[in-house]
């Protein structure tokens, strides 16, 4: 049995065409949109696991910048709104702070020139200024005078006032000079012949070997002061120490040095610091009783 030919009519053809061009442009559309997302994926994975240079993992994980540029995006305007507020004004001059009242003041008062006769005095400008005089060297002289006296046993006695005592026997420098030279070289830092060169400036000339020998004998003034710091400080429940060693030459061994030991204590709770200095290695710790300085417990 033939098969027999199916008429068509134009308008069914009409709608195919239609359909057919329909399904055309969709399968166009769908091979643009594979297109871009293939490569949307090719630049995902060379941020991803591309080199080092063009690898790039953006901070938040759940959301990803696969490059939307040509996707458009509609900005927000911003509100715009007025703030007011207040603040000091500074002032143009500074403001300067009083002087010390414990200071002694030198009075000067300057009158107007040319003040006619009949003048009334209404009142005053103050004006202080900060001055210095630099230290100035003066000598205390003691002035005893003699008398003859007679005595109970009838005969005459010289009787003078008593000298007052004086820090070093027969010596010439008084309370005062001493305490600034120490001062002078352990706070300060000054060291003795710059303190001469001060003394130079002043017409006062005093050889640095007299300094030092004022200085070891206020030194010898302070031992008591410092043995009563030294036991205070080893009562301490809790101490710190530390030593330094350093090369010491003696008169003994000319040319040749042998190790001394620096040591420094600490009463941190007591707030108070002992200095010790021992020329040999070998000795028992004045606060710790160890026999070697190097086993001592330090911080």
């Amino acid at each position: 049995m033939q098969n027999q030919p199916v008429s068509v009519s134009e308008s069914t053809i009409f709608q195919l065409r239609q359909e057919n061009e329909k399904l055309a442009q969709i399968n166009t559309e769908q091979e643009q949109k594979i297109t871009y997302l293939e490569h949307e994926l090719a630049q995902l994975k060379r941020m991803v696991f591309g080199s080092r240079r063009e690898r790039f993992v953006p901070s938040d994980s759940g959301q990803l910048a696969l490059g939307l540029e040509g996707v458009e995006t509609k900005e927000t305007p911003l509100e715009k709104e007025q703030i007011s507020y207040t603040r000091e004004k500074k002032k143009g001059k500074a403001v300067r702070l009083e002087l010390p009242s414990h200071l002694p003041r030198q009075t000067e008062t300057i009158e107007p020139e040319n003040l006619v006769e009949g003048a009334r005095r209404i009142g005053e400008a103050i004006t202080e200024i900060l001055e210095y005089n630099p230290g100035k060297m003066y000598v205390k002289k003691y002035v005893r005078p003699k008398y003859v006296q007679p005595d109970t046993d009838g005969e005459e006695k010289i009787v003078i006032g008593e000298l007052p005592t004086l820090p070093i026997p027969q010596g010439n420098a008084g309370p005062g000079l001493l305490a600034h030279l120490l001062i002078s070289k352990f706070v300060d830092h000054l060291p003795f012949y710059r303190q001469v060169q001060q003394f130079k400036r002043e017409r006062v000339k005093i050889a640095e070997s007299t300094i030092t020998g004022w200085f070891n004998a206020s030194c010898r003034l302070l031992e008591p002061l410092y043995e009563e710091l030294r036991q205070k400080v080893q009562q301490a429940t809790y101490l710190n120490g530390d030593e330094t060693p350093i090369p010491v030459q003696s008169s003994e061994k000319k040319g040749a040095t042998h190790t001394g030991y620096h040591w420094v204590y600490r009463a941190p709770q007591e707030k108070l610091v002992c200095f010790d200095y021992l020329d040999i290695p070998e000795y028992t710790d004045p606060c710790t009783g160890d026999s070697d300085p190097l086993e001592v417990s330090v911080f």
